[in-house]
């Protein structure tokens, strides 16, 4: 059964005061953005997604693909309306006319979880809705044209959230009569409910965490340092020189006469970097994870071993707070690619540039390093739980 996800990134996000639309806007080193559609990425329920973003957006996008990755799930790009509904609406239509079911999401939920995105599938695929929600805990007052004020029942309300999830055809039929009835509704599940009867609300682990960024106050309570377990990691990595090899240090290419041996690229810096991720989350070693017996690895980008480490990292509910690695070589001079390599591990990190230190030094002609037989790497990381692990 086909299933589609629409991701709505068109608001201006003026509420936020960042000047600028909020989904761009980084969290730790990435966009809040890139954190939702690697969450549905990640959760491998979909066939494909939809961005809905506004034309004057869609540079932007293109600067944060090259920044931070593209998301191979996001199939299309549609462009944004002058209201929710007519974004969603702009979003459905790009959706393959096969599809079958329909996550509707708002980009401003970064945080949303597996388990939310399959529990309202599965009630999609069961009663045509399935909508996210959570018990009101707060005690609600309702205010009638008279001034009177009454108070419902607290148990009998619920919060609804995003993803919203729908039998493709009948959302899409539904849009299309609000866009020539001109009814304007605050979400997915309203419309739905206008022109259906009701909708099938649906709980699920981590729904609480779903929180839609909105506010300046929203952004800087998630950035804001937190008491959380705290895991360490320290690696190390040696290879030897050798000719006819490249040598690359920190996903940099090195001009020098040979380069590092190894059955990779065999980035010294970049392996003790990621034996100390893996160290971290007593995971073992790159070994391991990426066997040198393994033809896959032949010849590959060191970075994207290290993209593979940082889904794990996610995945067990945890983010990088800051990493320190250093080079031993006696020859050649790096000073003037440093810079480059520490950009390239934050990108890689997903911190900003400050949270990422590259530095050099020789032996003074003393053992491997300093006869030029080879080049050393010490690496050693800060890990912060953010969550509960377990996203695929």
């Amino acid at each position: 059964m086909s299933t589609w996800g629409v991701i709505v990134a068109a608001g201006r996000g003026t509420r936020a005061g960042l000047g600028k639309n909020k989904v761009f806007y980084k969290l730790e080193g990435r966009s809040v953005l890139s954190r939702c559609l690697d969450a549905f990425a990640e959760s491998k329920l979909l066939d494909g997604l939809v961005l809905v973003l506004s034309p004057d957006d869609r540079e932007r996008y293109v600067q944060l693909c090259a920044e931070e990755g593209e998301c191979p799930l996001v199939k299309r790009l549609a462009e944004g309306g002058r209201t929710r509904r007519e974004s969603v609406l702009n979003g459905l239509l790009a959706v393959p006319e096969d599809a079958q079911i329909v996550a509707v999401h708002d980009a401003a939920r970064p945080f949303v979880s597996r388990e939310i995105i399959a529990a309202t599938i599965d009630a999609a695929r069961k009663w045509g809705s399935g909508v996210i929600s959570t018990p009101v805990v707060d005690t609600i007052k309702q205010f009638a044209p008279d001034g009177s004020v009454t108070t419902p029942d607290r148990d009998s309300l619920r919060a609804v959230q995003t993803p919203q999830t729908f039998d493709y055809a009948r959302l899409l039929a539904a849009h299309r009569r609000a866009a020539q009835e001109g009814l304007e509704v605050t979400d997915d599940a309203m419309l739905f409910e206008h022109y259906y009867g009701s909708v099938h609300l649906v709980t699920a682990e981590g729904a609480e965490e779903n929180r839609k960024l909105t506010t300046r106050a929203d952004f800087d309570a998630w950035s804001r340092p937190c008491v959380a377990p705290m895991r360490v990691g320290h690696g190390y990595d040696a290879h030897r020189l050798a000719e006819g090899r490249k040598l690359v240090l920190c996903g940099v290419e090195i001009p020098h006469a040979r380069g590092l041996d190894g059955h990779s690229d065999a980035d010294v810096a970049v392996h003790a970097l990621m034996d100390a991720l893996l160290g971290a989350l007593g995971e073992g070693d790159i070994g391991r994870h990426f066997p040198d017996s393994d033809p896959a690895y032949k010849g590959i980008s060191s970075m994207k071993l290290l993209a593979q480490v940082m889904r794990l990292v996610r995945q067990k509910g945890y983010r990088v707070m800051n990493a320190d690695v250093t080079i031993v070589a006696q020859r050649p001079r790096l000073s003037s690619h440093m810079e480059a390599m520490r950009e390239n591990l934050a990108r890689g990190l997903d911190v900003d540039g400050d949270a990422v230190n590259v530095k050099a030094t020789t032996t003074e002609h003393m053992g491997f390093e300093g006869e030029e037989m080879g080049i050393s790497a010490q690496a050693v990381c800060l890990l912060i739980k953010t969550k509960d692990g377990g996203t695929e």
